[in-house]
């Protein structure tokens, strides 16, 4: 993990797994939740449902390094509590 560039790990069945927020992963988490700007998207993020949460999670493995399609993610052990910590430390680590 590099935390310089601002990845975060997250435990997903049973393995450590390496998320970050790129600015292909913005780009993509902006026009999936239908976003023009992250003033839009900071108060959107606030209210993901799971599914969204899955969404999110794909797109940050997928700027670590890893292809896990949201739909994988459902069959996988996470902790739901961890998984949303690890996203707003993502976001945090990367916009401050």
């Amino acid at each position: 993990m590099n935390g310089a560039r601002g990845e975060v790990t997250l435990c997903i069945d049973g393995r450590e797994r390496t998320l970050c927020l790129t600015l292909g992963a913005l780009a993509e988490i902006e026009t999936a939740f239908g976003c023009s700007s992250l003033s839009e998207l900071q108060p959107r993020m606030r209210r993901l449902s799971a599914a969204e949460l899955m969404q999110v999670l794909a797109v940050l493995l997928k700027g670590g390094g890893e292809q896990v399609a949201p739909e994988q993610l459902s069959a996988m052990k996470i902790n739901p509590g961890l998984a949303a910590r690890a996203v707003a430390e993502a976001f945090r680590a990367a916009v401050g």
